[in-house]
């Protein structure tokens, strides 16, 4: 397994997905589809992800699907990268969630169940106790964790606590890089909810929207940072970050084959330019998840928590 792109990756199948009022408070991407009841909505996204875990096991990724439980109301439990990371020295870290609803998806069975499936955990580093503060730090959605040159890139949201972030860094001996980005709603710019939708950072290359950070110094700080490490930069509009272009995630195959991960929504919203620049890389790997993305406000990035533990002796 590459150092950046996990080979096992863990899925939530939704049983009762539907737009999370809770969320919609503060993530402009979500959207009310008028002509479909919630059991379509449930059956519809259904749909979309289990044919988007047939199309990752079909490269050689690893797939872990749990099914989220009936007993708790949590229609966003398809986006488990929000609550939970697995990290390379057997460590899981848990987060706290802006939205009370979403607390109910951490699910302690959820870790019984990988160690079942032959991974080591050591340790639980729980942060979830800042709930009770207002504070919050939605896991891998609110920072992305470039692992190999141990750097965290995070977009300052309600969602996304300045403290917390340098509290994680200093747990993890990683450096902060932290700015404020932006998206225009109604005429307004307000702050993007998650770092993750609008950047991406892969093995070589990272898929970034430059355009969404108005300070010019936050600006040059994010793009040296990356330059720095070698990373080749491949620039997303705005419009394209609405098409869910930034949400992507790279992950490794059979045979240590990579793939940049993204919705079809995404895909189509790329120019020829900006996919040959990703598949020079690696190769593309696109699923529709038209559904997930409309009501629940997240894509193909936010439905993979990856699995970077190791295996149980």
């Amino acid at each position: 397994m590459s150092q950046q792109a996990a080979n096992t990756v863990l899925m939530i199948r939704p049983v009762q997905f539907r737009m999370n009022e809770q969320t919609a408070v503060n993530n402009y991407y979500q959207k009310k589809l008028e002509d479909l009841t919630p059991e379509n909505v449930n059956a519809k996204a259904q749909e979309e992800f289990d044919g988007f875990v047939e199309r990752l096991r079909s490269v050689g990724v690893n797939v872990v699907v749990v099914d989220d439980t009936k007993e708790s109301d949590t229609p966003d439990s398809i986006f488990p990268n929000n609550w939970v990371s697995f990290h390379e020295n057997a460590e899981v870290v848990l987060y706290p969630m802006f939205a009370e609803n979403r607390r109910l998806e951490r699910r302690e069975d959820i870790l019984d169940i990988l160690e079942e499936e032959g991974f080591q955990i050591n340790d639980i580093n729980d942060y979830t106790s800042a709930e009770e503060d207002g504070i919050f730090l939605e896991g891998t959605g609110s920072m992305i964790l470039d692992r190999e040159n141990a750097k965290v890139y995070a977009a300052l949201s309600p969602r996304a606590n300045e403290e917390l972030i340098i509290e994680f860094c200093e747990d993890n001996d990683m450096h902060p890089v932290i700015f404020e980005a932006y998206q225009t709603v109604d005429g307004q710019r307000l702050p993007i909810y998650h770092t993750n939708v609008m950047m991406s950072i892969a093995e070589t290359f990272a898929v970034i929207c430059v355009d969404s950070i108005d300070d010019k110094q936050e600006r040059k700080l994010v793009v040296n940072q990356l330059k720095e490490d070698g990373k080749e930069l491949i620039y997303i509009t705005e419009e394209q970050v609405n098409h869910f272009a930034g949400n992507m995630l790279q992950v490794e195959g059979k045979d240590g084959n990579l793939y940049m991960v993204m919705s079809t929504q995404a895909f189509e919203s790329l120019n020829n330019g900006q996919i040959k620049a990703i598949e020079k890389h690696c190769a593309i790997l696109h699923a529709p998840l038209y559904t997930i993305e409309a009501c629940g406000g997240g894509s193909a990035r936010c439905m993979l928590a990856e699995v970077f533990l190791p295996q149980a002796e």
